[in-house]
């Protein structure tokens, strides 16, 4: 569909997570219509985000932070049951109380320059010409997987947290389990009671946080990856600067040598991996606990991204193009930072759907 074919509309939001929810729900609080003046489309079949690909045994009491999104609690959750379905209900009924219309599945395959000062979004289901975009795609859809030596000849099974099946899966295996946050550590602790052997292997020695987590230090582990963000280089997640907690699984596995941290191999042969000095482990399985990097490949043709590889930012708003706002990218990745950064996308853009206004 061409640029003269598509559907006119002052925003388009791409994503239904957490973010893309909190921009529209301020959208709608503030005026905004649903398919009328703004329009959420999301990739999934269905609610919940990237929450609907936890795997089982992240039950929702073993969930870090999640904080409710605005305007309506997340109460009386049975905290034994799998994260994936308290949330993904949980969206669900939040979509519909605010009646926010969101369209899917669909694929968003690019956003450029159209006329007339809009953007053009080219998706799986028509084009849609903007004057602004809330993107709000988050990074479970780029699990990043590291390359090493001898990466390919490996006989065994690898997979990434994003494919993670729950610990039953890794019965009788020796299992090499590679990163250095929170989702390597619970993966660890889960599938060793299963395991015939496994190995931690992380690039930098762990860095373990005793005490609370108060509002002082999220404000200030939220500083520092906003600090790369305004510089233009790619993000790293909150948790990166927070260090891992220190609470009684950890110490557990920390005991009982499940926690054992190798550092990090040299090469990956046939039957497992390898270090220098020659010291090896026999491996069924590895398994990249490697994170994620954000998933913005669709806004390529606008050129957002600085030289250092990032996409730099003043508050939500893309500096290379203000009509752009990123949230639940950088400092907004966390739950919260998610719904703030919601609220403050919707202002920037209504104050610059107003100067346009003004100046027409």
């Amino acid at each position: 569909m061409s640029g003269a074919e598509a559907a006119e509309i002052q925003a388009v939001v791409i994503g239904a997570g957490q973010a893309g929810l909190s921009g529209a729900y301020h959208l709608r609080r503030t005026g905004f219509e649903p398919e009328r003046d703004f329009v959420v489309l999301d990739h999934n079949p269905g609610p919940g985000g990237a929450w609907r690909y936890r795997w089982p045994s992240l039950t929702y009491d073993r969930v870090h932070g999640m904080h409710s999104l605005p305007g309506m609690e997340l109460t009386d959750a049975d905290p034994a049951r799998p994260s994936s379905e308290v949330i993904t209900e949980y969206f669900a009924r939040y979509e519909r109380t605010f009646d926010l219309r969101v369209r899917r599945p669909v694929k968003v395959r690019a956003v450029r320059e159209g006329t007339g000062g809009r953007l053009l979004v080219e998706t799986s289901a028509g084009t849609w010409s903007t004057r602004t975009l809330i993107n709000a795609t988050g990074t479970w859809d780029r699990p990043f997987w590291p390359r090493y030596e001898g990466q390919e000849t490996f006989l065994g099974r690898q997979l990434h947290t994003a494919h993670y099946p729950g610990p039953e899966a890794f019965a009788g295996q020796r299992v090499v389990v590679v990163g250095g946050g929170a989702s390597a550590t619970q993966h660890l602790l889960e599938i060793a009671p299963y395991a015939a052997d496994t190995t931690w292997v992380t690039r930098r020695p762990p860095v373990f946080r005793e005490g609370p987590f108060d509002e002082e230090a999220g404000r200030a582990a939220v500083a520092l990856v906003e600090e790369r963000v305004r510089r233009g280089l790619p993000p790293r997640s909150v948790v990166s600067v927070t260090g891992l907690p220190l609470n009684d699984a950890i110490r557990r596995g920390l005991a009982d040598g499940v926690l054992d941290r190798q550092p990090m191999f040299d090469r990956i042969t046939p039957e497992g991996v390898e270090w220098k000095d020659g010291r090896r482990v026999t491996a069924d399985v590895i398994l990249w606990a490697t994170g994620f990097r954000p998933a913005v490949d669709h806004l390529t043709p606008l050129r957002l991204r600085e030289p250092g590889g990032g996409i730099r930012l003043e508050g939500t708003r893309a500096v290379a193009d203000p009509r752009v706002h990123l949230v639940g990218y950088g400092p907004s990745a966390s739950t919260v930072g998610a719904n703030r950064a919601g609220r403050a996308a919707v202002r920037d853009v209504r104050r610059l759907l107003a100067e346009e206004r003004v100046t027409v």
